[in-house]
């Protein structure tokens, strides 16, 4: 996994949004058992408590669950991560078309720099 962690935040926040982009695209699947804290902080490059908050919160959330046996796992609840899947691109979503809007474009002008962009990325 490409980590990129940066000032602008907590880098527990960002570990967290990291992780969860990783589940919900795919990179870890349902039921995958994750690294051990010591070394998903070494490949994050962060302090091991850093990144023992960051998995603590998903654990919370339902994303990962701990087995005492087997270490940090994927939720299998796809339900769960198709539900934060959508939630994100929604997300993503409205932030893009509230920028697009304080630049001066109305919804239809959106929609339709949308559907040219994807036509020309499917062309590809």
């Amino acid at each position: 996994m490409q980590w990129e962690i940066n000032s602008d935040r907590p880098v527990y926040v960002q570990l967290i949004e990291q992780i969860q982009a990783g589940i919900i695209s795919g990179y870890f699947k349902p039921g995958d058992k994750l690294p051990s804290v010591r070394d998903f902080a070494a490949d994050a490059a962060v302090n091991p408590n850093t990144m023992q908050k960051a998995l603590s919160e998903l654990e919370r959330t339902g994303l990962i669950y701990t087995n005492r046996t087997s270490g940090r796992l994927i939720t299998s609840d796809t339900k769960l991560i198709e539900d934060l899947r959508k939630q994100s691109a929604r997300s993503q979503i409205i932030e893009f078309v509230d920028r697009m809007m304080l630049l001066g474009f109305q919804p239809d002008e959106i929609l339709q720099l949308i559907e040219q962009v994807i036509k020309t990325m499917q062309k590809q």
